[in-house]
């Protein structure tokens, strides 16, 4: 046993941590809504959030100049939201029991499939402060809560009509600030313990090999293709692990 977990433990992370690395380099979005369902049926759901947060600012930190020059100007607001809001989902976490955070965490994986899928708004739609600040927050208590920013920003994002490159840029931005606010609240609140950055470091070459062949495929397929393909993946894991749970 490696890091007292059983081999299927083990295969299940790595095949989770390369799939959702491959969403994650195609879209700008979804290694965290795929892997922490995922992950929280082979180690508990604490753990797994831990874990998806480390690997979240390990795989942010890569191409990190590049998304910021790519970014819109929303994604450090709404950063700097979320960030605030991170430690209130750390803390909800800690309180939840187990079965009832795995249950949770699988629903948020599974309303932002349905959100993904939701028609674009208009051409001329500019989010004001409000939907802006909004998204900022929510995206922070996910954060700490279920290891997930994607839920709120996501649709924030590809609902409207702007460019796949800008969408994407702002997306990496905001998870990698959410991803360090995740984990320096774990350990200020000592909800993080030691086996999750040796797992996160130990699943890191897969998100890389998954994160590299997602970006190449970035920008070969057209925006619809792109859509349905992510939609569905994130649909499919979310529905397994409620599934699995139920």
């Amino acid at each position: 046993m490696i890091l007292d977990l059983t081999a299927a433990q083990i295969a299940t992370a790595l095949v989770a941590a390369l799939s959702a690395a491959f969403v994650r380099g195609l879209a700008g979005f979804g290694m965290a809504i795929l892997l922490v369902p995922v992950l929280g049926l082979a180690i508990p759901p604490r753990e797994a959030v831990v874990v998806a947060t480390w690997l979240g600012l390990l795989i942010g930190l890569v191409g990190l100049r590049t998304i910021l020059g790519q970014s819109e100007r929303s994604a450090l607001v709404i950063s700097a939201l979320a960030v605030l809001a991170t430690p209130l989902g750390v803390w909800l976490l800690a309180r939840t029991d187990p079965a009832l955070a795995r249950m949770l965490i699988a629903l948020i994986a599974l309303g932002s499939f349905v959100l993904v899928l939701l028609p674009k708004r208009p051409a001329h739609h500019l989010p004001g402060a409000a939907e802006t600040g909004a998204t900022g927050i929510i995206s922070g208590v996910l954060t700490g809560f279920a290891g997930m920013p994607g839920p709120p920003v996501v649709p924030y994002y590809l609902r409207r009509a702007i460019a796949p490159q800008l969408a994407r840029a702002s997306m990496m931005t905001i998870f990698l600030a959410t991803s360090v606010a995740g984990v320096t609240s774990a350990l200020a609140l000592k909800v993080a313990t030691w086996r999750e950055p040796l797992l996160a470091l130990a699943l890191f070459p897969a998100v890389l090999l998954g994160n590299w062949l997602g970006h190449k495929a970035f920008g070969r397929i057209g925006d619809a293709a792109w859509r349905t393909f992510t939609g569905a993946v994130l649909g499919i894991s979310a529905a397994a692990a409620l599934w699995r749970l139920l």
